[in-house]
């Protein structure tokens, strides 16, 4: 099997894993995220923070991102300026508006400044042991990831749902590793 497949067969399996979360589980874990993710993310003081709005199944990041504001922590959400294109950051906080983007996920206006987050809270269908993801198939994260990284020291944070683990992610050269990742039964880097 290509690359190619193995990635779209362990999207599937993975989709169907998280949809069997129960929703007492999935309420436990996404409030222990924001709890942990508070604690852990708040060690160096304020900084800037990219996080993401949750869509499907997603865990619920609207208690991790409140918890994360009143820490004094500037927000920024993700935006999709095109396709094959990194994404860029606007300036957002919890209660602020949002209009419709791409892919039907709210965003900031344009109205609001262009971050660059310090700290990129990311998300995924599953990760490893070695630190990869996998995200849902269009790039948007490993390019945004590489041209960070390229220009300053940032860390890229997987969030996700402890069940989310995989043994091993197929990945091509392209595919950005991540520094960390953030699940109901905790924080922590991964080794380089």
């Amino acid at each position: 099997m290509n690359l190619i497949d193995q990635k779209k067969t362990l999207r599937n399996d993975l989709l169907a894993r998280r949809d069997a979360i129960e929703a007492a589980e999935r309420q436990r874990a996404q409030t222990r995220i924001a709890e942990i993710g508070a604690e852990s993310l708040s060690a160096q003081g304020p900084l800037t923070i990219s996080v993401f709005r949750s869509f499907g199944n997603e865990l619920d990041t609207a208690p991790l991102m409140q918890a994360l504001a009143a820490r004094g922590h500037t927000l920024c959400l993700p935006v999709i300026v095109a396709r094959g294109q990194p994404l860029i950051f606007r300036a957002w906080m919890p209660g602020e508006p949002l209009v419709p983007g791409k892919f039907r996920i709210d965003v900031p206006a344009q109205t609001q400044p262009v971050l660059d987050p310090e700290i990129l809270l990311v998300p995924l269908l599953g990760f490893d042991e070695a630190g990869y993801r996998l995200g849902y198939g269009g790039g948007y994260y490993d390019r945004t990831i590489a041209g960070l990284r390229a220009r300053k020291p940032i860390l890229a944070i997987g969030l996700a749902f402890a069940a989310q683990r995989v043994d091993h992610i197929p990945r091509a050269d392209y595919d950005e590793r991540l520094d960390g990742i953030l699940t109901e039964r905790g924080y922590r880097l991964f080794d380089r």
